[in-house]
This record gives structure tokens, C-alpha cells and sequence, in this order.
């Protein structure tokens, strides 16, 4: 028997939550490359808290098991390339969110989706980072594949405080970029120069109608925010800068117009981390094994037990959560 959350959906269309104890029997199957997974570490991103609290129709299928992340050990395969005792990572690939999910004691994935822990990371470690920081990591690559440099000027990093503008600050700081970071909690500042910002502004400053043009400020952008906050970074960007986009923490909407791209050919790029290659996936995390400080990661994070999840699920909604959540699935509170 295994302990999980647990996500209905009532006759008129609201989420229903609880901590439910199940046994193998209702994991779901997949045609082939079957993989049953000890988990020992999960965590609550922003997406989870659509989840859990219903807030947003994220979920795909009911019933499900949230959780868009886990760490843990291999306990069955029917997948030739895993074995028992091999420690996993799996981020994405709709699991969460059409597929079961991470805050569960045990899961059942595909062999495809997961990914060797990398040396020098515990599972702890993983989650502390978790999908926050693999995409956080995806979005500096953005930016270096585009030919942002350490020397080519200021990078902002929008929702500053959250778990991918916390991780995204730490990376780039160490690579030498010098960081302004962008929140809504100025008393957050002490923690930001912490983890490496040089500068830091209050979002709003960027997060109401601006000029479809503006002053030349960033070289590079990590946006985690959306919206109006989105459109005047591309309008702030550099010539030739570019700006990457993972979240929408202000909104869908992206109220900009054509000036930034056909004039200063700033470079708009998407960051999807749910359905990329392996190849990418397995890049992403060893530069996080070598590019993030471990104190960093220590710096911005706390540990809650799978009880706890249904609380940190509206906190995070409600921008009360700083850093990173991790949830050890294993302990009853």
C-alpha cells in the first residue's frame, strides 16, 4: 500500500483533493516499457497549484494523481534499459497533468520518460531544482544560443522570487551575467542578492501598459510572468537581444506589438520543458549538476511532508512561496 494525492472532478465541474492510500492495482499501464518508481522526493510548482486547487483546467484527465516532478528508485521494469536500484528523474511529459503523477509514494511511468540522477545530485537535490530549475537552466540556454554573453550587457529575470527566477538568478550569477531581478516582494531583496542579483526593481515598474518601444536595457531576458510584464521586457531589450518566455504567472494575454522584432530584432523565444528530447533533457541536467552552486540550492528551499501539499498548493497561487518546494512523500508530516 502507498499513500498519494488524489484529484476528482465533481458533476459541476470543480476539483476535489485528498490524500488517498492505494495499492499497486491502480496505477495506470502503458502499452509497453512499464517502469514502477519507489518515489522519494516530489515537489508543488505553480502548475501543481492549478492542480490541486482547480484554478485553472490544467488537468487533463480525471482521476489523477498530481505532481509534475519525482525522484526516486527503480523498484520494477519491464523496460530492458532500467533496472531495480537505478535512481530516476522524471520531469514533464504530461505526467500531472494527462498521466499520474509524482506526489505519490509509488508511480508507474514509461522507461522513455525518465533520466539517470546525475553525479554529484541527491534526490533531494533533483527536486530541490525539479521542473522550476530544469526549466530555469532550458531558458539560459536559450539565451547562449543566441549569442547572450556574460558581456553583453544586463539580464532581467522576471518573477524573481519563484522557483525558476530564484534558480535562473543563481545559474546565471555564477556564469558571470550581471542579473536584475524584477519582484512583486522587495522584502525578498536580502534573499535575491543572495543567490547572485545584481540589481533588483519592483515588478511594478514592468507589469502595467507601457510604450511599444523603450529604452534599451537587457541583453537577455527570463521571463516567468507573461502579460504586460512580457511585452515591456521585449520593448526594454537591446538590439539584437533576446527574450525567453516560460510562464504566465501574470496572464496569457501578451498585449506588445511588432516594433521590438522588426525594429531592434529582438528574438522572442518559447520554452516548453515538458515534451523535448531526452538528449536535451539529460544537457539541461548535467549543467545543472555543474552550473548551480549547492549551497544556492539549499539557500532556496524547504521541505514539506505530502499532507502539507494541499496548503503550499494555494500558498504558491498566492505568491507567498519563495524558491523551491520540495515534498518528501515518504514522511507523514
Amino acid at each position: 500500500m502507498f499513500n498519494a494525492i488524489y484529484l476528482t472532478q465533481s458533476d459541476d465541474g470543480k476539483t476535489q483533493a485528498a490524500l488517498r492510500e492505494f495499492n499497486d492495482d491502480v496505477l495506470p499501464r502503458y502499452e509497453s516499457g512499464n517502469v514502477i518508481v519507489d518515489v522519494h522526493y516530489s515537489t508543488i510548482n505553480f502548475k501543481d497549484g492549478l492542480a490541486i486547487t482547480g484554478r485553472s483546467p490544467v488537468v487533463r484527465s480525471f482521476p489523477i494523481v498530481p505532481g509534475i516532478d519525482l525522484c526516486g528508485v527503480v523498484a520494477e521494469s519491464d523496460d530492458p534499459e532500467w533496472k531495480v536500484g537505478d535512481k530516476v528523474i522524471v520531469n514533464g511529459w504530461e505526467i500531472g497533468e494527462r498521466y499520474w503523477g509524482g506526489l505519490s509514494q509509488r508511480a508507474r511511468v514509461r522507461g522513455d520518460w525518465l533520466i539517470r540522477l546525475p553525479a554529484g545530485l541527491t534526490p533531494w537535490d533533483a527536486m530541490a531544482i525539479g521542473t522550476a530549475g530544469y526549466t530555469a537552466m532550458l531558458c539560459v540556454r536559450g539565451l547562449e544560443k543566441n549569442g547572450v554573453a556574460p558581456d553583453s550587457g544586463p539580464v532581467l529575470v522576471t518573477g524573481a522570487s519563484g522557483g525558476v527566477g530564484s534558480i535562473a538568478i543563481s545559474i546565471l550569477a555564477k556564469l558571470g551575467y550581471k542579473v536584475t531581478a524584477s519582484t512583486g516582494r522587495l522584502s525578498e531583496s536580502d534573499y535575491l542578492r543572495e543567490l547572485g542579483a545584481a540589481h533588483i526593481i519592483d515588478r511594478s515598474s514592468l507589469s502595467s501598459p507601457g510604450k511599444p518601444l523603450q529604452k534599451e536595457r537587457w541583453a537577455g531576458v527570463v521571463d516567468t510572468v507573461g502579460s504586460h510584464t512580457l511585452a515591456n521586457a521585449c520593448a526594454s531589450t537591446q538590439y539584437g537581444g533576446t527574450v525567453t518566455a516560460c510562464g504566465l504567472a501574470q496572464g496569457m494575454d501578451l498585449p506588445l506589438t511588432v516594433a521590438p522584432f522588426i525594429l531592434r530584432g529582438v528574438k522572442l523565444i518559447g520554452i516548453n520543458s515538458v515534451l523535448i528530447s531526452r538528449a536535451e533533457r539529460e544537457d539541461a541536467w548535467e549543467r545543472l549538476a555543474k552550473d548551480l552552486k549547492p549551497q544556492a540550492i539549499a539557500a532556496m528551499s524547504r521541505t514539506v511532508a505530502l499532507p502539507e501539499v494541499f496548503d503550499v498548493a494555494r500558498d504558491i497561487l498566492d505568491g507567498k512561496i519563495r524558491g523551491r518546494v520540495v515534498v518528501d512523500v515518504q514522511r507523514a508530516m
